[in-house]
């Protein structure tokens, strides 16, 4: 529950810090976490007149799509072709694919009518009660493959419906195919996960503020234009309308730009930038945008942790293209999304292989390469190297890493192959086989050799992150995922490491160091995270900011109040606009309760519970809350709680044990251990803790079969080892003693609790 508990063995305590990790649920989320509100790349605000422009009190303001017409016909008939201008419309006999000519849907136990009224479209469907209610359709969502639609709700919400039209198919289909969503779940339509404000609207309408407020839980939502339009991508136009109207332009007086964003001469990084907040997995850092070239001071993007992607990078959950892109040869060799993608239909320049012709040779669409017939499917260079997968229940989707089929890794860790995407009927081993008798045995190294390993956080995980973060050619985004890997392994030469990793050039490196160095004592990291607080990219300094709010104000030195104090406005900013999605309140809840500051953060985890019953996550942490405050009844209540919505999740036994320790009913402590054991749950603290329990009812072989199991979990853990160590020596099992005595003083030498215990053992 919290540090202060443990367990009475002399010497050993426990060690316990707040959960700083999502629970994650027993169902499929399709909804992204964090895909909150995603403003315009500009800081103007809005409120709408009608659905096309409105002003705003900055001179440059937006001025709608019928401004750009007269100037860029070429490109304006383009758009009218996109999924972007069709991202969100009203519904109408223009816009409405689906068939609402009172046909009737039933699937997963929801039956669902759909018709039309006076004009208007209507679905008759379940209801947050249970019942089925008449809802009017008020806006058409998307277009192709799928077309969703969106319901007023109070409270300024609008809900995406479970039912979809498959615009090729010609038939409803529900998301989520054969799970039965029970009225009151946080994935029904009704409920947080399909929020239109907080979920979808900042990518599908141009200049979007989500203008949440958390104290009503309401929206204020706004636009200027419906839809994804030019100025999504091109920044507000007013001044650009009026310099081209101006006598300075006529007389030749040029303006870089021309005041507008991702011009035709756009790099790499700007293109990319404009393109990645809507195509990527990543939380928003504030409603108020930065003009800046670095996409952390805006955006955090997911890094391709094994949480979300498979463990040798590819996508595997809704993750978008942008960090996948971000790991491929072709974004190291300046690729830019105009080379594959028309930027204002969006449609790919090509639709064979002569889309990747433009720059590789004319041999990569032969069969000595391909190996498959010309014009099958196993010759598309896409089929090998953008491995699909279909999202949403009908959209297919290519996995933007653009690297080569590795069978052979699939083979050794089971991980997918392209291969295999297509030859479902063979094995990995057939396909490995395959590959080596057209290329012979040996294949060029992929970061993915050393990414799967590292992945696997356990004694050897260590070189092979090593080996990542020292390779040049590793990507940036996988380097920071090495980092990410190195937080749990608690050595003197991984927090050297992420230390060092403070002073990189690239800021997804810096922050994720950050975040790793959580796992370590304020000790190891106060004075190298203080210049952190001044980093040049905001997300930076909320990051190192998170880690100065778990010290006492009065070690904070002096040097960085200033800074700390700055970047501590921008870390609450960021974490209170998450709090319109569940987690973001439970995330709030953890920031006040960092902060000592008790009362908001109880309000924030009780807020994330009614958006969403089942989130563990909170009820885990406002138990820890509720045992600070001494209200231990409420703590083990909170905990009942969260067995009944899940009653076999570890960590919740893991927590109750700790608190049944603490309430002095050490046989309830045990029997909550022991069912974490049972679930095999993957916490090494498990063991560690039921080790001492059972030391100190003197079962030591038992405690020993405990501390292994742990062992085999985290090998290089400082804890265990030093209870095994304790353990051996006491027994008088000296040489016994000493190995776990040799892990202490190669990995943990500089620690002084073990000093006493490697020189009494001569070590």
């Amino acid at each position: 529950m919290h540090s202060k508990l443990i367990f009475l063995k002399p010497g050993i305590k426990f060690k316990n810090r707040l959960l700083t990790k999502l629970n994650k649920k027993l169902k499929i989320i399709v909804v992204l976490l964090f895909l909150s509100g995603f403003a315009s790349l500009l800081i103007q605000r809005c409120t709408p007149k009608d659905e096309k422009t409105v002003e705003t009190t900055n001179s440059n303001h937006y001025v709608g799509d019928q401004t750009c017409k007269s100037c860029h016909a070429s490109q304006y008939k383009d758009w009218l072709s996109s999924d972007h201008f069709k991202a969100m419309q009203v519904a109408n006999d223009s816009t409405v694919e689906g068939d609402f000519n009172n046909t009737t849907y039933t699937a997963d136990g929801v039956t669902s009518h759909f018709f039309k009224k006076a004009g208007k479209y209507y679905i008759n469907t379940q209801g947050p009660d249970g019942n089925n209610h008449d809802y009017e359709i008020k806006y058409t969502f998307g277009y192709n493959p799928l077309q969703q639609y969106l319901i007023a709700f109070p409270g300024g919400r609008l809900q995406v419906t479970r039912q979809c039209w498959d615009v090729n198919k010609k038939r409803w289909f529900h998301q989520y195919a054969g799970q039965r969503i029970p009225a009151h779940d946080w994935l029904h339509w009704t409920g947080n996960a399909q929020n239109w404000n907080t979920e979808c609207a900042a990518c599908h309408s141009t200049n979007l503020h989500k203008n949440y407020d958390f104290n009503n839980d309401t929206y204020h939502t706004t636009y200027s234009v419906m839809t994804v339009s030019c100025e999504s991508c091109h920044g507000a136009g007013q001044m650009h309308i009026d310099y081209i109207k101006s006598e300075a332009y006529k007389n030749g007086e040029k303006v870089k730009n021309s005041y507008l964003q991702m011009t035709k001469n756009s790099n790499q990084q700007t293109q990319i930038n404009t393109c990645a907040p809507c195509h990527s997995r990543r939380s928003e850092v504030s409603a108020d945008k930065i003009m800046s070239p670095q996409f952390l001071d805006n955006y955090i993007p997911q890094i391709p942790t094994k949480e979300f992607y498979y463990a040798d990078g590819q996508a595997k959950d809704e993750d978008y293209v942008y960090t996948s892109f971000l790991e491929s040869k072709m974004y190291s060799r300046g690729v830019e999304c105009s080379n594959c993608h028309n930027p204002h239909s969006g449609k790919v320049l090509y639709t064979t292989n002569a889309l990747c012709l433009q720059c590789h040779a004319k041999t990569y669409d032969d069969i000595s390469h391909t190996f498959h017939q010309a014009g099958t499917i196993g010759a598309e260079c896409k089929s090998c190297h953008m491995p699909s997968k279909i999202y949403m229940g009908n959209d297919l989707r290519y996995d933007h890493t653009f690297r080569v089929p590795r069978p052979d890794l699939s083979v050794k860790y089971g991980t997918p192959n392209a291969c295999n995407n297509c030859h479902k009927d063979k094995s990995a081993t057939w396909a490995a086989n395959a590959v080596v008798k057209w290329y012979g045995p040996n294949r060029a190294y992929h970061f993915a050799e050393d990414l799967i390993p590292a992945s696997k956080e356990d004694a050897h995980s260590e070189g092979h992150i090593m080996r990542l973060l020292n390779d040049t050619a590793t990507p940036a985004i996988i380097k920071a995922t090495a980092l990410y890997y190195l937080k749990d392994i608690n050595t003197e030469n991984s927090s050297q490491t992420l230390l060092k990793s403070l002073q990189d050039k690239k800021a997804q490196i810096r922050y994720q160091a950050l975040r790793s160095l959580a796992d370590f004592p304020a000790q190891v990291w106060l004075d190298a995270v203080g210049p952190a607080l001044s980093d040049k990219v905001r997300a930076v300094r909320i990051a190192a900011a998170d880690l100065y709010i778990t010290i006492p104000p009065a070690q904070v030195p002096p040097s960085y109040y200033a800074a700390f104090t700055n970047a501590k406005k921008e870390l609450e900013t960021y974490t209170l606009y998450q709090t319109d999605f569940s987690t973001g309140d439970a995330l709030a809840g953890d920031y006040y309760l960092k902060l000592n500051d008790y009362y908001n953060a109880e309000k924030f985890y009780l807020l994330g519970l009614k958006k969403d019953t089942a989130l563990n996550y909170a009820r885990l942490n406002l138990s820890v809350l509720y045992n600070i405050k001494g209200e231990n009844s409420k703590a083990l209540k909170v905990l009942q709680d969260a067995l009944m919505t899940d009653p076999k999740n570890d960590h919740i036994y893991f927590n109750m044990a700790l608190l049944y320790n603490e309430m002095k009913d050490p046989l309830q402590a045990e029997v909550a251990l022991s069912k974490a054991v049972a679930l095999k749950t993957q916490n090494p603290r498990v063991y560690y803790n039921y080790g001492l329990l059972l030391e100190q009812h003197n079962k030591r072989q038992q405690a020993v079969n405990m501390f292994d199991k742990g062992l085999e979990l985290s090998p290089l853990d400082a804890d265990i080892n030093y209870a095994l160590c304790i353990l051996y020596f006491n027994s008088n099992q000296i040489d016994k003693a000493k190995e776990y005595g040799l892990v202490l003083k190669k990995y943990y030498s500089a620690n002084p609790d073990y000093r006493g215990i490697i020189q009494q053992l001569g070590l």
